[in-house]
């Protein structure tokens, strides 16, 4: 999968679950801050994710991701 494929999938789950502008979603884009994501939206954002990217997320490495970048290059590095 291109990286800019990838990205589109990724960013089309964060508008879809944490129902924000898409012009917001970019990989400098912090959750809580810039995307207004609380723990339980990133919860099920990562649910998400495992669910339709096919990759496994562990809770220590879900939480420890603050930019939509830390999760794209995770998501990256599992596929």
């Amino acid at each position: 999968m291109e990286e800019s494929e990838l990205f589109e999938q990724l960013k089309g789950m964060i508008v879809e679950k944490l129902e924000c502008d898409p012009g917001k979603v970019t990989m400098n884009a912090n959750f809580r801050q810039d995307l207004s994501a609380d723990s339980l939206d990133t919860y099920e954002l990562v649910y998400e994710i495992e669910e339709k990217l096919g990759v496994s997320i562990p809770d220590d490495k879900a939480s420890s991701f603050e930019t939509v970048g830390d999760a794209f290059n995770f998501i990256k590095s599992q596929l």
